[in-house]
């Protein structure tokens, strides 16, 4: 004989713990979002500069990848970008329709800002927890992304 399930107690129902990520997760954009911004740029913008410092040279294409968002809101955002002298659209050998993404120096110093920004933020908040307690995060975190992801499959 199994024993009986033992009711979730009201703080730990699934709704709850995930109204509860919710709220985390947007305080910590508005946090977010106000560093960045004193740095001049948007939220979009420095995810954008951001992901040129990882790898320059890559195409409108691939930055809508790498960021989830549309073509067409990659090509509005880098004429943005552009315009401010932050990104340098050059041509690919061979390719007439399509651009390779840099960096200028000002849109490397702002995206290295806003990423030094994000350490400090981070450091000051999750950082703090124990390694045990942060491992264990990290491991319920991946479990309820590949959960999320098997119902993307259904």
């Amino acid at each position: 004989m199994t024993a009986p399930k033992s009711v979730p107690h009201a703080a730990t129902e699934p709704d709850r713990v995930w109204f509860r990520f919710m709220r985390l997760h947007q305080r910590m954009l508005i946090q977010m979002t106000g560093r960045i911004r004193k740095l001049g740029l948007s939220i979009p913008q420095f995810d954008l500069l951001s992901t040129l410092t990882e790898q320059e040279g890559i195409s409108q294409s691939e930055l809508a990848e790498r960021l989830y968002v549309t073509k067409g809101n990659v090509s509005g955002l880098v004429d943005r970008l552009v315009q401010a002298g932050l990104v340098e659209r050059r041509a690919i050998a061979g390719d007439r329709r399509s651009y390779a993404m840099h960096l200028t120096p000002e849109g490397r110093r702002l995206a290295e800002a806003g990423i030094t920004a994000q350490r400090d933020f981070v450091a000051s908040t999750l950082g703090k927890l124990k390694i045990d307690d942060l491992a264990e995060l990290d491991r319920l975190v991946l479990l309820w992304r590949d959960l999320a992801r098997a119902v993307d499959t259904e």
